[in-house]
C-alpha cells in the first residue's frame, strides 16, 4: 500500500480509470460549520491519494474536475454527506455516484450493522482501525495514524461494490440501487438547504 499526500489538489495526469473510491475528512459533520480537511481517493490498486487543505483553501481545479467526470463513477461509503460537504466547500456537483452503505441496506437486509468497518469486515474480509475518526483533521500536520485511517477508508470500497453489485443483481434491486444513486444530489441540496432532519416525504 502506498499514500500520496497532496497539498490542495490532486497532480496533474493522475488517472483513476473509470471508477474512484472517495471520501472526506471535516472538523465534524456540520458542513455549514465544520470545515473539509481531507478528501481521500483510492482507484482499488491499493494506492491511496489524500488532498489535504488549509483553512479557505478549496481551490483544487484537478480534483473538482475529477468530481464532475461523467465518465468516472465516484464510490462513496454515505455519500450523503461527502457530496454535500464537497458541495459545500469545493462548489462542485458530483456524479455519477455509487453510494455502498445504500447498496447495503438494500441487500443486507439480514443485519442493521452498514457502517464501514462491518460491511468491509464482511465482504473484503479487512478489520478496519477506526481509532482516529474523532481526531484533529484540521491541524497543520496530520499523522501517519491519521493518514493510514483515511488511506482506509477509500482502499476497500471497489471490493465491496463489486460484492454489492453480485448481491444487488441477486436480489432484483440494481435499478432501484441506481435510482437512489441518482437521488443523492438532491438530498444533498436538501441537506445543505436546511431539511436535513426533516424527512420531506413523510406524511406528518
Amino acid at each position: 500500500m502506498a499514500i500520496h499526500l497532496h497539498e490542495g489538489d490532486l497532480p496533474d495526469g493522475l488517472d483513476f480509470g473509470a471508477s474512484v473510491a472517495v471520501d472526506s475528512e471535516t472538523m465534524g459533520l456540520n458542513p455549514h460549520r465544520d470545515r473539509l480537511c481531507v478528501v481521500q481517493l483510492s482507484a482499488g490498486d491499493g494506492n491511496a491519494h489524500l488532498v489535504r487543505f488549509g483553512k479557505g483553501e478549496y481551490n483544487a481545479p484537478n480534483l473538482k474536475a475529477l468530481m464532475a467526470n461523467p465518465d468516472v463513477t465516484k464510490i462513496f461509503h454515505y455519500a450523503r454527506f461527502d457530496v454535500a460537504v464537497i458541495k459545500k466547500y469545493l462548489g462542485v456537483d458530483t456524479t455519477p455516484i455509487y453510494c455502498t452503505k445504500i447498496a447495503s441496506k438494500l441487500v443486507r437486509t439480514y443485519t442493521d450493522r452498514h457502517g464501514l468497518k462491518d460491511l468491509v469486515r464482511e465482504l473484503a474480509g479487512v478489520d478496519l482501525n477506526k481509532q482516529q475518526q474523532s481526531s484533529d483533521w484540521g491541524a497543520d500536520v496530520i499523522s501517519d495514524a491519521q493518514r493510514d485511517y483515511a488511506a482506509s477508508d477509500v482502499l476497500y470500497l471497489h471490493a465491496a461494490k463489486e460484492k454489492l453489485d453480485m448481491m444487488l443483481a441477486r436480489e432484483g434491486r440494481t435499478e432501484l440501487a441506481e435510482a437512489a444513486f441518482r437521488f443523492l444530489p438532491v438530498r444533498a441540496e436538501l441537506d445543505l438547504a436546511g431539511f436535513e432532519p426533516m424527512d420531506i416525504f413523510a406524511h406528518s
